[in-house]
């Protein structure tokens, strides 16, 4: 078997090629336009604001030892190359199966967001949906066929090539930060205190277990690092396109959190478009239109962004022998991996379809603090063992930001695998047995593969 079987370094610098950072599309998108509510709704109150700030500060230090791994090793691969090495094969292979979470469950749960807000715009305008076809089961209906829909479109968009979906994203971007910009200047001048007095209703420790939850907010931005391969000046625009839209993301997370929070009662949030209903109970039917429209088009740029990196992640996995060669194919016309597209649009429709999004953000959360631990591991262990390969970004003091990344990332994982008695949560069971699958799954594989190789030599 090969578990600990490392992929050359210098092999993985040398693959580049031209093209640009899809950029701050990535990150904004459910987390602002849907979570804020939940989490301030059941676990943080008003001090949503805090969860914030923690979590953002936390994948601060992770984004300086994020940039420093993306821009001396530039590949498609993110964190599945950085593993693989650092840590060899096995590493790599269950890294790949935590992107699946990070990504996948995160873009399913982006779909059921989006849904929710096209559903509230055609019943202001007095048309009613029936619920069968706009709920998953657990919550009354039987389909989300809403989130079924932009999963193929965008998927589709995808297929076409980075060209169109470049083009269609940075008209999304445009439109969803000018939808912030509006609930930001509505709302400034309706806040009012005394919705602020109880600010920590549920206590700190719920405000940690938000912050938790919240790093689904900030997924983003490790994506954009699948995108090296393409770009035109991968050190440059790494840097600045990972550190400088994840402080952009966290100001209008925390700006976002503390006005919606000031215009109305924290209990009235717990729902899948919180901005809209705010501004709606601040008499601003309008402004609450602009915002579902924000809403609608920043969740898709979310969706496109994570089905690009998971389908290029998965091509470089696919070429470098861990899954079938198929998976590496590129379109002749398109020159995109449309086997590895398909194959995740399908998995993202059935999440989104019929699978509650509160236990998928939690668990696309979790699997990116297991991310960030791990990255916060290579990066230590490449100053150590590679100390003369060329830097062109450096994380400052980064034996002590990478500690610090590392701990901060598994405490916030540990609030939502154990409860304050230090049982395990459903979201924690689950993590775990999927990890330990996929591990049994690598070892079979590994095991046919020999025994395939054996049959070959004998003939």
């Amino acid at each position: 078997m090969s578990f600990f079987k490392k992929k050359d370094f210098f092999e993985v610098k040398d693959s580049r090629s031209d093209l640009v950072l899809l950029g701050l599309g990535a990150i904004v998108g459910t987390g602002v336009f849907v979570l804020t509510g939940l989490v301030s709704a059941n676990y943080s109150g008003p001090a949503v604001t805090l969860s914030y700030l923690i979590a953002g500060v936390t994948c601060i230090f992770v984004a300086l030892v994020y940039t420093e791994l993306a821009t001396m090793l530039p590949t498609s691969g993110s964190i599945y190359t950085y593993s693989y090495v650092a840590f060899g094969e096995l590493s790599a292979w269950l890294m790949a199966s935590i992107l699946i979470i990070e990504l996948g469950f995160s873009s399913a749960t982006v779909a059921a967001g989006w849904s929710a807000y096209v559903v509230g715009i055609i019943e202001s305008a007095g048309i009613s949906l029936p619920v069968y076809l706009t709920k998953v089961p657990s919550d009354g209906g039987f389909i989300n066929l809403p989130a079924l829909f932009i999963t193929l479109f965008v998927g589709f968009v995808l297929y076409l090539g980075t060209r169109d979906s470049k083009r269609l994203n940075t008209i999304l971007v445009f439109v969803k930060m000018m939808a912030i910009f509006v609930f930001i200047v509505i709302a400034a001048p309706n806040f009012n205190i005394k919705h602020w007095r109880d600010f920590m209703p549920f206590g700190f420790n719920n405000v940690l277990v938000g912050s938790s939850i919240l790093f689904f907010s900030y997924t983003g931005f490790g994506s954009l690092a699948s995108t090296a391969e393409e770009c035109k000046n991968p050190k440059k625009d790494l840097t600045i396109g990972i550190i400088g839209s994840l402080v952009l993301a966290t100001t209008i997370y925390i700006i976002v959190a503390g006005l919606l929070t000031g215009i109305v009662d924290y209990k009235l949030l717990n729902n899948a478009q919180p901005l809209a209903l705010a501004l709606r109970e601040s008499n601003s039917n309008v402004g609450s239109a602009i915002v579902a429209v924000g809403a609608v088009a920043g969740m898709t740029t979310v969706i496109m962004m994570n089905l690009y990196a998971l389908s290029r992640i998965f091509y470089v996995i696919s070429r470098d022998g861990l899954l079938p060669k198929f998976m590496s194919k590129l379109h002749p016309k398109h020159d995109t991996p449309y086997f590895t597209l398909i194959i995740f649009v399908v998995m993202v429709s059935a999440l989104g379809c019929f699978c509650p999004y509160e236990i998928l953000g939690k668990l696309s959360s979790m699997a990116a603090l297991i991310d960030y631990l791990m990255v916060s591991m290579s990066v230590v262990l490449f100053r150590l063992t590679l100390k003369d390969v060329d830097r062109p970004f450096k994380c400052p003091m980064v034996f002590v930001v990478a500690p610090v990344a590392f701990f901060s990332s598994l405490y916030l994982l540990f609030k939502q695998i154990l409860d304050e008695e230090g049982k395990l949560l459903m979201s924690g069971k689950i993590i775990i047995m999927w990890i330990i699958f996929m591990a049994i799954l690598y070892i079979v594989r590994s095991l046919f593969l020999k025994s395939r190789n054996k049959i070959i030599l004998k003939a």
